[in-house]
């Protein structure tokens, strides 16, 4: 049967020097051996096109179709995917960017294989052709693929090993679907939509949904460095390619640890401003994002563009750091400040981040994302930094509070009791609280929204059953308690695999992409993080001072004021803006006769819950968490599915509820 192939492209560009593209990728597989359909496989790609405005291009053949949209880094015609080998029994479509092609490329032409476009995308398929299943093994960059092999009749799926970029799965009827959102699966009539009660409780606890699970049943992530094979009548296989362990190094001296830093991450940050199109950088003000500035403009011959998000609530606002830092390199800096009137965006951004997500901070990221797509297409973030070198508050509490494990058992949980007895509230309850608790145990409590006890009281009728039937604590318990090493270490790895994916990862990715603007990550480059997860405990956590290391290896780059500062962490005004004007609008929509009509959640609770917060209890990341599930089912459950009906790509339009302010212009 031949292949059916669609592809819209600009034409009259030459093949250039190389092409490096973000896009999004959907796919269907027939593993009883049902055709695929063309019309199935376009209406999920119409579902991403943010992800991809310039370009759509699909390989429909037998069982198997595969589509993508694209953003063109690099514009040029060369690069059009689904790419195949010579003969066409190879068809790839990537979602990502592969750093290292270049020599990737060199050293399969020296083995015989033909190009016939400059793509990173290409490597893949020559690759495969060379090694098979590990050759995402060989691979340096961000990436989610999908490649066929026709005469095998199997079809390789991958992720990058530390989740930068989403890749979604299900198996319904004997047909495995996939794609880079959530929504691109549910463009499919067939495919039902039911919560996920796992994923449910692991939200009300953690945020976010698992690392393995959607909020839809029956739809999966493939996790970070994973990889996926499918062949017809036989089980899927999935299996991990890579990992990487919190082990010490014991025997290096500080200055040798510096140098080796600084060269890694020189590395990263070049090999992430290779593109022709306009780029530029989050900055917050905050170390990591300063450092990925700092080298980028000791790179650069022209200055870089920043772009960061302030607030009218000043102690929440970084806008001033990161204006010291861009006055220090001279960058071309861009700040949006934002207002309580958030209203406006709400829907736009719950269709973007594609699941029920309880971090605030995918707002101001939303915003800073859309000011930077006004004047570039990619973008390098400070991600992974603080799960790198230890740099969040919590791990400098967390070394404070095992100190009191030194207090025998008994005595502490007579002090846990006492805390127990304590108002919700209370200064103290939650420090005698943790008295009681061992490690673990402390570490997960400190980090849960809604404890076991506040899911019961939350959740009403059949759906506190099956909330209660979960537990989104156990898998997060046993990977701290089993861990081999230092305490640090095991909290610096679970937040790697866990926290960093499934928060900090997709909020970043979402709210990019849903202005088509590209975020790249250098301190997660694998290497600089391999080499991060030797340095010993004690060099990352010293005499309670967090990121000693890397604050180190910047000393003497960046300002003594941005590396000496407290962090502030990525917070909004929630409090402010809940009491102010979005208090109504948060009434009207938990209690509204539509949230009560699902029969989810118990309204005595939710309206028990708006008073303490209008008394001045901080009620405000449960508030949100709430609102972005509501907003979410609305979105997703109650409507049926769109087939293409996206939100238009807006990339130059400025936010309603924010206003730019004027630009530092280059030194």
């Amino acid at each position: 049967m031949a292949a059916e192939t669609l592809r819209l492209v600009s034409p009259g560009h030459d093949l250039g020097n190389g092409e490096l593209i973000m896009c999004g990728i959907a796919g269907i597989f027939g593993l009883n051996g049902a055709p695929a359909r063309a019309d199935e496989v376009r209406a999920m790609c119409d579902a991403l096109v943010a992800r991809g405005p310039d370009d759509q291009g699909y390989f429909v053949k037998g069982p198997v179709g595969l589509g993508m949209r694209r953003l063109s880094i690099v514009d040029l015609a060369g690069g059009q995917q689904p790419i195949g080998n010579e003969d066409g029994t190879i068809q790839v479509v990537l979602n990502g960017e592969i750093y290292n092609f270049r020599e990737l490329r060199r050293m399969l032409e020296g083995r015989g294989h033909q190009f016939s476009t400059a793509s990173d995308t290409e490597v893949i398929v020559h690759l495969y052709e060379e090694f098979g299943d590990d050759c995402v093994g060989h691979l340096r960059g961000m990436f989610a693929f999908a490649l066929w092999d026709d005469n095998r009749h199997r079809l390789l799926i991958a992720r990058d090993r530390l989740g930068i970029k989403p890749l979604f799965y299900g198996e319904f009827d004997g047909k495995l679907v996939f794609g880079s959102e959530l929504k691109a699966l549910l463009q499919l009539p067939w495919i039902p939509r039911d919560l996920d009660w796992g994923a449910v409780a692991n939200l009300f606890a953690f945020l976010t949904t698992p690392r393995d699970q959607s909020i839809v049943a029956g739809i999966r992530k493939l996790e970070t460095g994973h990889r996926m094979v499918a062949e017809a009548g036989k089980p899927l296989q999935i299996s991990r390619y890579w990992d990487v362990r919190f082990e010490s190094e014991p025997g290096r001296t500080e200055g040798q640890i510096v140098e080796e830093l600084r060269e890694l991450l020189a590395e990263s940050v070049e090999l992430r401003m290779a593109c022709d199109v306009p780029f530029g950088a989050f900055l917050s003000g905050g170390i990591d994002s300063s450092a990925v500035v700092a080298t980028m403009a000791g790179l650069s011959d022209v200055p870089v563009k920043t772009f960061t998000v302030g607030f009218e609530e000043h102690r929440f606002s970084e806008a001033g750091h990161a204006r010291i830092v861009a006055d220090a390199f001279g960058t071309e800096h861009h700040e949006v400040v934002l207002k309580p009137d958030v209203i406006s965006v709400l829907d736009d951004l719950t269709w973007h981040v594609d699941e029920p997500f309880g971090d605030s901070s995918a707002i101001p990221t939303y915003m800073v994302s859309r000011l930077a797509a006004e004047h570039v297409k990619v973008v390098l973030s400070g991600d992974g930094g603080d799960e790198l070198f230890g740099g969040y508050d919590r791990y400098r509490v967390e070394e404070r509070e095992r100190r009191y494990e030194r207090i025998p058992s008994v005595i502490r949980s007579l002090m846990g009791a006492m805390g127990g007895r304590m108002r919700d509230g209370m200064k103290g309850k939650r420090f005698l609280r943790h008295i009681a608790l061992d490690g673990a145990e402390r570490y997960m409590d400190a980090n849960t929204l809604f404890g076991r006890e506040d899911q019961a009281s939350l959740f009403q009728g059949a759906a506190a059953e099956q909330i209660l039937a979960s537990n989104p604590w156990g898998l997060a318990r046993e990977d701290l308690a089993n861990h081999p090493g230092h305490w640090l270490s095991a909290i610096q790895e679970h937040d790697l695999k866990h926290y960093l994916p499934l928060d900090i990862l997709t909020k970043v990715d979402r709210m990019s992409m849903a202005h088509s603007l590209e975020a790249r990550v250098p301190l997660l480059d694998h290497k600089l993080v391999e080499f991060a997860a030797t340095i010993p405990p004690e060099w990352c956590l010293r005499d309670g001072n967090t990121k000693y290391i890397f604050k180190q290896a910047m000393r003497g780059i960046l300002p003594d004021g941005i590396i000496d500062r407290p962090k502030q962490g990525f917070a909004i005004p929630l409090a402010n803006w809940f009491r102010g004007q979005l208090d109504g609008y948060v009434q009207d929509l938990l209690l509204s006769e539509t949230s009560r009509g699902r029969q989810l959640f118990n309204p005595d609770y939710l309206e028990q819950m708006l008073r303490l917060h209008a008394e001045g209890r901080y009620m405000g990341v449960a508030m949100w968490t709430l609102i972005s599930f509501e907003l979410w089912c609305r979105r997703f459950l109650d409507q049926p599915a769109y087939h293409g009906n996206a939100p238009q790509v807006q990339t130059a339009t400025r936010p309603l509820n924010s206003e730019a302010t004027g630009q530092t212009q280059p030194a």
